[in-house]
């Protein structure tokens, strides 16, 4: 009887024990909300501290409030994060389990992203991007850094709007309201169409620069629109396409790009679907297209000036650009403030009175066609794609030319002369001849613009008859018909050519070394 007393008494006193340890507890664990929730069981005390750290192990800030550990800080989504507490037990438990219980708990934080990319969205309808876990925070912006917007309530889908028929954004999302914005992730939306649908950015017959990355968006994979073919670009650039992701293709040009002043296209193997430049509906078409602008001219005389063409220096007010196919690419259209100044002493009024920042100069014009002389290009005068490459190929290298800068201006007046200016100084000054009454040498600024050192002169003289003269030496010429060159004549000062500028035989020689393709001769009274 008394030993099953005994065990009676034994069982009471094990479930007593028992009931004690399972009230006396203390969980650590995820919640929904807040980072963590602890819970401690009626007999298991009083939280002591809760502490939590970043994965590089510094310490998190919390706000505790009925067992929800809250940052007071916004971390990173994805990140690896320990949260450690200690609990207090009551002074009569504390001699048979001790005096605190530790509880640690490692969790990555929630990451929240689009669960679909590519959207089809009817005309006139809301564009709805749905998570793939329930969100608190979003943020969406088509260029630049998105702006967030706290949700009243976690949500799986937000609504970005009635947008145009196509676009695309990009969209960031926090899935805790104590977190920083996720990774910006584009979404791209489609209309329902038969055929593929193309976003491209930028946008079809926007300006570009020749270095402007161009990206492809396709309404399907890539591999269903294309194949294993890739787009042809016009005109042929350096540069290679990537498949960024299975909808996108992204074209990143190389080296110099694409040439200024030209239309880029960009040439599919089958057709799509694009946005009418309306904005309403949809067209078919195998290319889309751009412009790139021309350079600008305030560009080119700092590019003629830094290259030794020009009789000025050029000094950029800010940093000098960066000697990069990209740099100089943008600068060409956007070009960057200076100044620029005389190089030599001593500048001929009629030079200096030529000059003119920015606008249409004889300078300029001079300074093109000896470039393009030099590099091998059309002497036109004209800064086309090619002279702009070749500039900007020499900027990138630091190849400046070394001969000085020469000038001719001729006096028509009697005694008439020529004199001959480089590098700061008049080295030669000639009696020369210029045009009878009959033809006179035209009074202005010409560019030479042909330079031979010795050739044949024919035309026909103010009494219809005609004259041929073999062998004449060095040979400018400037205007037209006009040259300066040798003749041999009995006397220089006074009219007597057809429209030329004759000097004597050594005082050709002299100048015309100094006279290649582009050097300006002006004929003034």
């Amino acid at each position: 009887m008394l030993g099953g007393v005994c065990a009676v008494v034994a069982l009471a006193l094990l479930g007593l024990a028992g009931a004690v340890l399972f009230w006396s507890g203390a969980t650590l664990g995820a919640d929904a909300a807040a980072l963590a929730r602890v819970e401690v069981q009626p007999l298991g005390g009083t939280l002591e501290s809760a502490h939590a750290f970043g994965p590089d192990g510094r310490p998190i800030p919390l706000r505790v409030r009925g067992g929800r550990l809250t940052p007071q800080a916004l971390l990173t989504p994805g990140d690896r994060v320990s949260v450690d507490v200690v609990v207090r037990r009551p002074g009569w438990l504390a001699w048979l389990l001790g005096s605190k219980r530790r509880e640690r708990l490692t969790l990555r934080l929630p990451v929240a992203t689009p669960s679909a990319r590519w959207l089809t969205v009817p005309a006139g309808s809301e564009v709805r991007v749905a998570f793939d876990r329930p969100v608190s925070a979003v943020a969406y912006a088509a260029r630049g850094k998105p702006v967030r917007r706290e949700l009243p309530v976690a949500r799986l889908a937000v609504s970005l709007g009635r947008r145009a028929a196509t676009g695309s954004l990009e969209v960031a999302a926090a899935a805790r309201s104590w977190e920083r914005l996720g990774t910006p992730v584009v979404v791209s939306w489609f209309p329902v169409s038969r055929t593929p649908v193309l976003i491209s950015s930028p946008a079809p017959g926007a300006r570009v620069t020749p270095v402007t990355p161009l990206r492809l968006t396709f309404s399907k994979p890539v591999a269903d629109v294309l194949g294993s073919t890739r787009p042809a670009v016009s005109p042929r650039i350096p540069g290679r396409w990537h498949e960024t992701d299975s909808h996108t293709l992204l074209f990143l040009p190389t080296g110099l790009g694409a040439p200024l002043d030209t239309k880029l296209e960009v040439m599919l193997p089958h057709a799509v679907s694009v946005v009418a430049r309306s904005g309403h509906g949809l067209r078919t078409t195998h290319a889309i297209g751009w412009t790139v602008p021309p350079g600008s001219l305030l560009r080119l005389q700092q590019l003629l000036a830094e290259a030794g063409y020009l009789p000025l220096d050029w000094t950029p007010a800010g940093g000098t650009v960066a000697r990069a196919p990209q740099t100089e690419e943008l600068a060409a259209i956007d070009p960057p403030a200076g100044r620029f100044s005389w190089r030599f002493p001593n500048v001929p009024p009629e030079l200096a009175g030529l000059w003119s920042v920015a606008q249409p100069n004889q300078i300029t014009r001079g300074a093109v066609m000896m470039f393009q002389h030099d590099h091998g290009l059309a002497v036109d005068g004209v800064a086309g794609p090619h002279v702009w490459h070749a500039l900007i190929a020499d900027a990138i290298d630091s190849k400046r030319r070394t001969d000085g800068y020469s000038y001719v201006y001729v006096h028509r007046n009697l005694p008439q002369s020529l004199n001959l200016w480089h590098n700061g100084r008049t080295i030669l000054t000639s009696p020369g001849n210029t045009g009878v009454p009959a033809a006179p040498t035209q009074l202005g600024t010409f560019p030479v613009f042909e330079h031979i050192p010795v050739g044949v002169m024919s035309g026909r003289n103010p009494d219809g008859s005609r004259y041929h003269d073999p062998g004449v030496r060095y040979i400018s010429y400037f205007n037209g018909g006009d040259a300066i060159h040798a003749f041999n004549r009995s006397s220089f000062g006074t009219p007597q050519s057809l429209g030329c500028v004759e000097l004597p035989l050594d005082a050709a020689a002299k100048v015309w070394p100094y006279t290649p393709i582009g050097t300006l001769v002006t004929v003034e009274n």
